[in-house]
């Protein structure tokens, strides 16, 4: 596709042929931030970290992703967004080869904090085809391209389980390297150059993003939901691998298939998008919220009935519910100002990956401490908590309209 400068949002949707590079660029990317997920169990005792603190082997990839949704993401509203991703894109390169080559687990953490630096960029990509595309068919766009970011999330954890069970953990980083290199090489010829309208200072663009959280209550509502759903995503997908090869005895290959049959979310993005656009966006959140909630009932009895069939159901409906309740969000923020999408993107999914990191933090302490129930009694109060919100939102939104 041959360069096109965009000031104003178009008439004319995106091709076909671009919305799947986009979604697939965005699910190879943000992939990264989860193959070290299902290989916490190799990887501490391979540095020698500390089993208490092996969950920080994710939750420093996930910090690197906040900060650079908070300090570069916002860059999109500045910087021509071609540029800007592709640039971030290639220091994830780098940090994919630190983390192969790590002698050490302070030298990991480092480069997971890069990787998740680098990452950040999927979330310039995302309302870079936002902006490439008229309102009537955003949800529809924005929800396909969310779905091969899902795709990459969940299919990541079963690739790097079989990667790490045929050739060790560390060609699981290597093997990204290579891959994420030829992407940046795809991406600068075949991208639009899209130019940002914004013509403020990097300290006062950082800063009006914050203040987006006081002045638009539909981002602070959305990026609220999301944060709890993700954070029990976290804690759900670090501390299961963990807890199957302790209780189920499984193997890394094991491991793989379980996480292959969580990829069964993945169709919830598209879904959930067309349903934003037909207005159905409230109802759906509050489906996906309940449940994300219903998860870890359904998680908890298969622990204590010892089944791995109710473990991998559980690990389908979390899925689904985070992110429909994802695109939603999404579709919502989108809708607020064209001018301040870069920076809505990026404070609203700092906010989700807050949450993550803090899901992720705690997986292994709790998983230690109680067990399962322990895992699933603290999975399900954030989805409740959120759910209590979203109702008094709506009871506050009937009583102002009127309704």
């Amino acid at each position: 596709m041959s360069d096109v400068l965009i000031h104003d949002r178009p008439q004319v949707a995106p091709s076909a042929g671009l919305v799947t590079l986009y979604a697939v660029a965005a699910g190879v990317v943000v992939a990264n931030l989860y193959y070290a997920q299902p290989l916490v169990g190799l990887i501490a005792p391979s540095l020698h970290l500390p089993k208490p603190i092996a969950s920080l082997l994710v939750t420093f990839t996930q910090l690197g992703y906040a900060t650079g949704l908070l300090l570069l993401v916002p860059l999109g509203d500045l910087i021509e967004n071609r540029a800007l991703s592709t640039r971030l894109i290639a220091i994830s390169v780098l940090a994919l080869a630190l983390a192969a080559a790590a002698w050490s687990w302070p030298v990991f953490l480092a480069a997971a904090l890069l990787i998740g630096l680098g990452s950040s960029a999927v979330q310039i990509l995302v309302p870079m085809i936002a902006t490439l595309t008229p309102e009537r068919t955003r949800g529809r766009v924005v929800g396909n391209v969310m779905g091969g970011l899902v795709l990459g999330i969940l299919l990541a954890r079963p690739i790097a389980s079989i990667i790490a069970y045929a050739l060790g953990w560390r060609a699981v980083f290597a093997i990204s390297a290579v891959g994420i290199a030829g992407l940046v090489v795809v991406l600068r010829r075949k991208l639009p150059h899209v130019a940002p309208k914004a013509r403020e200072r990097y300290g006062a663009l950082i800063l009006s993003m914050l203040r987006l959280f006081v002045t638009e209550p539909t981002l602070r509502r959305r990026a609220a939901y999301q944060c709890a759903a993700f954070g029990v995503f976290s804690l759900y997908w670090t501390a299961v691998p963990i807890y199957l090869t302790e209780q189920f005895h499984y193997t890394q290959l094991g491991i793989a298939v379980f996480a292959l049959v969580g990829a069964a979310g993945a169709i919830a993005a598209p879904i959930a998008g067309r349903l934003a656009d037909a207005g159905f966006g409230r109802i759906a959140s509050a489906v996906s919220l309940a449940l994300i909630l219903a998860s870890f009932g359904i998680s908890a009895l298969g622990a204590a009935e010892h089944s791995v069939v109710l473990l991998a159901l559980a690990g389908v409906a979390l899925d689904f519910g985070v992110q429909a309740n994802n695109v939603l969000g999404q579709r919502a923020i989108y809708a607020l100002a064209s001018e301040l999408r870069a920076r809505l993107n990026g404070a609203y999914m700092a906010a989700f990956f807050a949450g993550g990191a803090i899901g992720s933090a705690v997986a292994s302490g709790l998983l230690l401490r109680g067990g399962w129930p322990l895992v699933a009694l603290v999975g399900a109060a954030a989805p409740a908590l959120a759910l209590g919100y979203f109702g008094l939102n709506e009871r506050r939104r009937h009583r102002t309209s009127g309704i």
